[in-house]
């Protein structure tokens, strides 16, 4: 799960121009953290939702990224753990502005480009989750097979089954059992399959 401290290093990232921004840049944000900086860069590259350029100076924010600040910022429960300074009250003023003209598109862009691992899957799905729960007001409960549909053909069934079974065993999501909303065969298809526990059709997020 995105820590507090990866959403404001991520909009850091997206303030100072989101493309081929030097590190020192985003770590300036951070005066005396640079170590929590550098540590909060190293799991966002590993998740797929920053870019190193080749030489390792330069930072990009992906799509995947730009999704993953997105569903964070408007998470209900969302909430700075400390005083943030006026940069970043006023990147997070930027955000808003901005993304109140662009937000569908986003969604739209980052929709096109294909999964290829466990830890871009995991940004992309608890992007989905946040989202689908927000504009249909789920209750935290949301289907798995919206999820499914909403990140389409970007990842294959069988990725999409073992990697959401992972986000199990990982704490970051509990799948639950119970049925679709009218006993549906294609949304009971889309959900999951469980070897030992059954089918499972709703997903949880687990809060820390």
């Amino acid at each position: 799960m995105v820590t507090n401290f990866e959403v404001r290093f991520l909009l850091a990232l997206w303030d100072l121009g989101g493309a081929d921004i030097r590190k020192g840049s985003v770590n300036s944000r951070f005066s005396g953290k640079t170590a929590a900086a550098n540590a909060a860069c190293a799991r966002l590259v590993e998740a797929g939702a920053v870019k190193n350029s080749q030489d390792s100076r330069c930072l990009t924010l992906t799509d995947a990224g730009k999704l993953l600040l997105e569903s964070s910022l408007v998470r209900d429960k969302f909430e700075f753990e400390a005083q943030i300074g006026a940069k970043t009250a006023n990147a997070l003023l930027n955000w808003f502005r901005a993304t109140n003209v662009d937000r569908r598109s986003l969604s739209d862009r980052v929709k096109e480009a294909e999964i290829s691992s466990y830890h871009e899957f995991q940004a992309v799905a608890l992007a989905s989750y946040d989202r689908l729960n927000s504009e249909f007001n789920f209750d935290r409960l949301v289907p798995i097979y919206r999820i499914r549909r909403d990140i389409g053909e970007r990842v294959t069934r069988t990725s999409f089954n073992e990697w959401l079974l992972k986000m199990q065993a990982d704490s970051i999501l509990q799948l639950l059992e119970g049925t679709v909303e009218d006993s549906a065969p294609d949304k009971l298809e889309d959900s999951v399959m469980t070897k030992v526990s059954g089918l499972r059709c709703y997903a949880k997020r687990i809060t820390t």
